[in-house]
């Protein structure tokens, strides 16, 4: 019997899953629903879903972190030559091997899936064809197909920033997760095409957002918006790659004025590999290996700046304007 399965377009990578019933993968299709293609195509990377009643969580390898993983909890991480397992005990497991092209996801009967093996399959599968994510937002400028990308540790405020920027002409590709690729030579990065997660605070201080909201809150303050629900009061751009601009360090401005000052480039590469780049009992994967290559490049490639946002968000639009035009 044919197993379902369905492909993903990651900027000229697919990314092909299949597995045993459509829901198994509803978290990959929540993240990359619309990159969807619609005819099944020869996948570059291929994960495999299975339900089972084992789970083997004792795979042979060096252990590479033991510890909590927020929301998901208890985690372990073992690599064994050129496959990556994670496993979460009495949960799920996944095996990646990103030089072959593939992992491989076992999910314990009717046990809640965790978010984070879905994270990390698709960092393989990026990572498989040069690309990886970064913990930034991502905006276009009013005037050109080209991107800024504003990265801050969380609850700094990207989002808050990001939509106040919207407002103001940007165009969002993301406010928390843009892939890279510096492999063609040229910087290029698109958005992930995920729903945007809004603080009550964020709606306080950006009241264009009200037509987007409803009325329930998350524990955290927070409710998903949809881009779909977004594009109406601003402009959100697709998934296609843009040339990178310029990369923005957010911090909070000390004495509530907005700045834009010129950044080191190496103290740029240190605050963004710090949020980005892990590291384990055995120090680096090839993966984080190369993923600290890719910052590499972002920051000897593009200028970098400090933006201290202050009460008023809204007022770095006119300063980046001014700055980069």
């Amino acid at each position: 019997m044919t197993r379902p399965s369905a492909c993903y377009g990651l900027n000229g990578l697919i990314l092909g899953i299949s597995a045993e019933r459509s829901e198994l993968w509803q978290d990959f299709d929540r993240m990359l629903g619309s990159l969807r293609i619609g005819e099944p195509v020869a996948p570059d990377f291929r994960l495999e879903i299975t339900e089972t009643d084992t789970l083997d969580e004792t795979p042979n390898g060096s252990l590479v972190f033991d510890g909590e993983v927020p929301e998901d909890g208890p985690c372990r991480m073992i690599e064994d030559g050129g496959i990556v397992h994670l496993i979460f005990p009495g949960r799920q497991i996944v095996a990646i091997n990103g030089g072959e092209g593939w992992a491989e996801l076992r999910i314990s009967t009717g046990t809640k899936a965790a978010w984070t093996p879905s994270m990390l399959v698709l960092d393989a599968a990026l990572d498989a064809g040069g690309q990886h994510m970064l913990h930034t937002a991502g905006l276009t400028l009013p005037d050109r197909d080209a991107v800024v990308l504003i990265h801050a540790p969380s609850g700094t405020g990207k989002t808050t920033t990001s939509l106040a920027l919207a407002t103001q002409g940007f165009g969002l590709c993301s406010d928390d997760a843009m892939i890279l690729n510096v492999a063609s030579g040229k910087v290029v990065a698109w958005g992930l095409p995920r729903a945007v997660k809004i603080h009550q605070k964020t709606a306080e201080m950006i009241p264009q957002v009200a037509p987007c909201l409803g009325q329930t809150w998350d524990r955290n303050g927070e409710q998903p918006v949809s881009l779909e629900r977004l594009g109406a009061i601003i402009r959100v751009e697709n998934a296609s790659a843009r040339p990178v601009a310029a990369l923005l360090h957010l911090a909070r401005s000390a004495d509530g004025q907005t700045r834009l000052v010129a950044m080191a480039r190496t103290d740029a590469m240190v605050t963004l590999a710090v949020d980005n780049v892990r590291t384990g009992m055995t120090g680096l994967l090839p993966m984080q290996k190369r993923r600290l290559a890719t910052i590499a490049g972002l920051v000897n490639a593009v200028p970098t700046f400090q933006l201290e946002v202050g009460a008023r968000p809204a007022d770095a639009a006119a300063l980046i304007r001014g700055t980069l035009d």
